[in-house]
């Protein structure tokens, strides 16, 4: 009964910022972790980092790390995500989710998704 909608993508050059944001309506959960996730043109989907439901617990893909940070408001039932520095290969659908009990890194752990937002890095 759980939606997630995403906001925040854009177009974007070399070295620029976005912030994402998924908000949660419907029915809410005592204890869930979220994520990340972005699937690039002619790719996989892919991780790219996680948070528990406290938020003290984060988990980040290599690709992003020291560039990426996620966080979440859960008064506001929202999560975020601040990309700094992005390259073209960041270009994608980026999705967020959310399940029950611990972050994961595997698509298949989660059991509700948003519909994407498109990010797109220009040379």
């Amino acid at each position: 009964q759980v939606q997630l909608v995403e906001s925040g993508g854009g177009v974007v050059q070399t070295g620029g910022s976005l912030r994402l944001s998924c908000a949660a309506s419907g029915r809410t959960f005592s204890s869930y972790a979220m994520a990340w996730f972005r699937q690039g043109p002619g790719k996989e989907r892919e991780f790219v980092a996680a948070i528990s439901w406290s938020g003290a617990s984060t988990d980040y893909a290599d690709s992003v790390k020291g560039r990426f940070t996620i966080s979440r408001d859960n008064v506001k039932n929202s999560m975020y995500l601040q990309m700094n520095n992005l390259t073209p290969e960041d270009t994608a659908i980026y999705y967020c989710a959310r399940r029950l009990s611990g972050k994961s890194a595997s698509p298949n752990a989660y059991n509700t998704w948003g519909q994407g937002t498109q990010v797109t890095v220009s040379s």
